[in-house]
């Protein structure tokens, strides 16, 4: 492992554990403008670590320090994600550079480095989470491409690998239809209030669960395949 310290980082408060861990794309035409951004001071953002497409992996700032990779965030009833986290950057360019697949000896040094983190901290398979969960309105990454699957098969964080994609039709709209699609999103950690029909907050949120949990099809919308894979979700979250 490769160390390039970032001066972006401060204390975390004391008593607070580091029990979630987040996962980026850096969203940039290069590893190397990543890198020099998570490392510049006027950037005044960081992460703990980077993992370049060959699988170079990078520690910028460590573990028992609070890096500022999160920004206003929310998971679990938590709002200062940064405080009780990890943050792992993913060399990717992202959907505005041209998004594309992960390469195998990148997950697999992910796959490596989160194995070893989950080791050492107290972080449940539950709270191992993409940007966008816990940004919806906000973030895309890592993204729909990226392979939760595999990681699940690893012992890193949940999938419902088993639950079949039921398609896009019945799509639920009125209040008392989506009451137990709300409670499963907030189950889960969402950031989504209880009562309403469907509008443009809940289906961001549905959106980041999508590309999490459901990336054959991201529309925002309830429909019978997100349905399903949510119900599976909430059924792994019980002891």
């Amino acid at each position: 492992m490769r160390q390039r310290w970032s001066p972006n980082h401060n204390e975390r408060p004391a008593g607070t554990p580091i029990d979630t861990l987040v996962l980026h794309y850096t969203g940039m035409q290069s590893a190397e403008a990543a890198l020099d951004r998570l490392c510049c001071e006027d950037a005044r953002v960081s992460s703990h670590y980077l993992v370049e497409e060959d699988g170079a992996l990078w520690q910028l700032v460590p573990d028992e320090r609070r890096a500022w990779h999160a920004g206003p965030s929310f998971w679990r009833g938590h709002t200062d994600i940064n405080s009780r986290s990890i943050g792992i950057e993913i060399v990717n360019p992202g959907h505005e550079w041209g998004y594309r697949s992960f390469p195998a000896p990148q997950m697999e040094k992910v796959i490596v480095l989160c194995r070893g983190l989950l080791a050492h901290h107290p972080i449940e398979a539950r709270n191992v989470v993409a940007h966008s969960d816990i940004a919806p309105d906000r973030k895309q990454d890592p993204g729909e491409l990226f392979d939760f699957p595999l990681l699940a098969r690893n012992g890193i964080g949940l999938f419902p690998e088993s639950t079949p994609d039921l398609g896009t039709g019945d799509i639920v709209t009125d209040a008392s239809g989506l009451a137990p699609i709300r409670a499963a999103l907030a189950a889960i950690g969402y950031d989504v209030t209880g009562e309403g029909g469907w509008d443009p907050a809940l289906g961001t949120v549905l959106t980041a669960f999508q590309r999490h949990w459901r990336a054959e099809t991201i529309n925002g919308k309830a429909d019978a395949g997100t349905h399903a894979r949510l119900a599976a979700l909430t059924r792994l979250l019980k002891p």
